[in-house]
């Protein structure tokens, strides 16, 4: 449905009457919500905690993800702060959720607004 959103939006020149941010926007969010949706769908493993870690991993690196594209294209100061809130909140979160069922932690990674300088 995203998909077709996109693509009535592109076909139509919405998003280009809008600018170029808004059209990237919305091709990064419909792939960040595609590839949430698609991880969700897990093979039940018979714990259901570790299905519901599996399902609310993919679930909260969506938000994530989304939350990233808001803070290259998003002009919106308040709603930048928000996303950078969701970023470590809902790292945090996965952290926990992995840790309660004994999964290792993924690696570091810097943050997407760190400045290249910065990087380790």
């Amino acid at each position: 449905m995203k998909s077709l959103l996109l693509a009535f939006t592109l076909f139509t020149g919405v998003a280009s009457a809008a600018g170029p941010d808004e059209a990237a926007f919305l091709a990064e969010n419909d792939a960040a919500m595609n590839k949430m949706m698609a991880a969700m769908e897990i093979q039940p493993t018979g714990d259901v905690d570790k299905d519901f870690v599996a399902m609310m991993t993919p679930h909260h690196q969506g938000a994530i993800d989304m939350a990233q594209a808001v803070l290259r294209y998003g002009r919106n100061e308040q709603l930048r702060r928000l996303a950078q809130e969701i970023i470590v909140t809902q790292q945090q979160e996965i952290a926990v959720m992995r840790m309660a069922v004994g999964d290792p932690l993924p690696p570091s990674a810097p943050s997407p607004t760190t400045p290249k300088h910065m990087e380790h």
